[in-house]
């Protein structure tokens, strides 16, 4: 069963659409934030306290959209970020997403948190970047960052802003829980969400068995229904900056930290030697009332120097990547709406939400006056 793509025209559409698929506990933690909801509704208003400042009368007839990173150049600054669970929203959902964003030739950030293992993705889509998770101890750090080394990962992701789980009470309320536990609001939810229930669990379940944890450590993890889990994903709290100058030590590719919100971090990056940062507050999941990434990305990038700076959390328009882009980002990642994206249509759905917001970009440079990324400045802007 395919949906009709023609009538989603903008990554906002998907949501509605992926609600009616998705069980109430999945659309849940797809969609929600923690506690009440500051951090994720400043992440879309803070878009909003810019204006832009066109130029006109400028031949954008032909404009380039392009963007060099860490060595390759992608059609389009918008990629997609990295999403945990992904392969429970729809059948093999890491696998497509990569594979959409290949085709598209845009960044992926494969979640460590997936149910896929990550030689699989690799496999199909060399060029996605890994984010990992860290493991509670050293040898397990070592043995997960040498497992992504063999696996030919070329771009490794650290992810630095979960050093405890957030509050995510909308979770609880919807019953959603890490790990999934039966009860008969749960099998009812997939009883009534036939289209989920065959075309994703239970395909799942027949082709490759009960889904598993696969990329938290060097080995396989805990499946998703096993009470392991929970202590899984407890030990990072201790984690500090010397884990993070050992993995730099051991790693010889490109690596980026995610989760950055203030100047002082990024330069303890940069001592580091860490080549980019993702400026981020997880899309408002972890800390409530935590600055919305648009705001500190001016200051972040002029004390970065020659870091490659990323932007994730609300961006959702073509609009909203110029003027992250303005204020110096390279590029920008979006999550949930490739993930909805993936539950209505699979990577058809992926592959037209990609179109639809790398469209805007080229409509919004055109209308800007500028006809590369390199021409799209701070002086485009003004506080609305």
């Amino acid at each position: 069963m395919f949906d009709s793509l023609h009538r989603y025209l903008s990554l906002h559409d998907f949501e509605k659409g992926a609600q009616k698929i998705l069980p109430k506990p999945l659309f849940a933690y797809v969609s929600g934030a923690v506690e009440d909801g500051q951090s994720l509704e400043a992440n879309r208003s803070s878009f909003a306290r810019y204006g832009f400042k066109p130029d006109v009368l400028v031949d954008v007839s032909k404009r380039d959209m392009s963007v060099e990173l860490f060595g390759h150049r992608y059609s389009a600054p918008v990629g997609i970020a990295p999403m945990g669970i992904s392969a429970l929203t729809r059948y093999r959902g890491d696998l497509i997403m990569a594979q959409a964003a290949a085709e598209a030739n845009v960044p992926c950030i494969m979640s460590g948190s997936s149910l896929i293992r990550l030689e699989e993705v690799i496999e199909a889509a060399p060029r996605t970047w890994f984010q990992a998770y860290l493991p509670g101890k050293q040898d397990q750090i070592d043995a997960l960052i040498d497992r992504v080394a063999r696996a030919k990962v070329q771009t490794l992701v650290i992810t630095v802003d979960t050093p405890v789980s957030g509050n995510r009470e909308n979770n609880l309320r919807a019953g959603f829980s890490t790990p999934l536990r039966p009860s008969v609001s749960l099998a009812w939810q997939g009883a009534t969400h036939p289209r989920w229930l065959f075309g994703t669990f239970l395909k799942t379940l027949l082709k490759h068995g009960m889904p598993h944890f696969e990329n938290n450590y060097a080995t396989r993890g805990a499946p998703v229904l096993s009470s392991s889990v929970v202590r899984d994903f407890s030990d990072r709290g201790h984690l500090h900056w010397k884990h993070l100058a050992l993995i730099r030590k051991r790693w010889n590719g490109p690596m980026v930290v995610k989760g950055v919100l203030n100047v002082a971090d990024v330069l303890r990056c940069k001592s580091l030697g860490i080549d980019g940062v993702v400026v981020s507050n997880h899309g408002g999941r972890q800390l409530d009332g935590s600055v919305a990434p648009l705001l500190v990305l001016p200051e972040i990038v002029d004390a970065a120097g020659d870091m490659l700076i990323l932007l994730d959390s609300g961006v959702r328009r073509g609009t909203d990547a110029l003027k992250a882009l303005a204020l110096g980002a390279k590029a920008v990642l979006i999550g949930r709406p490739f993930n909805y994206a993936a539950a209505i249509a699979g990577q058809r759905g992926v592959a037209h939400a990609l179109q639809l917001i790398t469209s805007e970009v080229s409509r919004d440079m055109g209308l800007l006056g500028v006809t590369s990324l390199a021409a799209i400045e701070r002086r485009h802007l003004a506080l609305s």
